[in-house]
């Protein structure tokens, strides 16, 4: 199994910047790679970025091209999502996912962290 614990969320104005950190730890060595995610109230739970956990290979949601950045740092376990130019429609609840090798989607989910964008 693999368990995440996200940080770094909290209340910014809008153009301000975050990041976010997604802590892993148990099998890491079966991740294939990790996702970030955003859920706003009442709404559905949407993809903004992943990399994968050896040569990061990233892709992002269009929404987040050019003002979010994943990277990671294998030896801390630790994926980051750095949050810039940030815009009220970007309040959401973060969660990172793992996709482990064998699995065909996110298995394993962080607990989520709050982030919200004032105008």
């Amino acid at each position: 199994q693999v368990q995440l614990v996200e940080s770094g969320g909290g209340l910014v104005q809008a153009g301000g910047s975050l990041r976010l950190s997604c802590a892993a730890s148990g099998r890491t060595d079966s991740i294939y790679n990790i996702g970030w995610f955003r859920q706003a109230p009442g709404k559905e739970r949407d993809f903004v970025a992943r990399t994968t956990w050896r040569g990061g290979s990233t892709y992002y949601a269009d929404s987040v091209k050019g003002r979010f950045t994943i990277s990671r740092d294998n030896a801390k376990n630790t994926v980051y999502l750095q949050m810039n130019s940030l815009r009220p429609e970007d309040t959401a609840v973060y969660y990172c996912a793992a996709w482990v090798v064998g699995q065909s989607w996110y298995a394993y989910w962080g607990q989520g962290t709050q982030v919200t964008v004032s105008s």
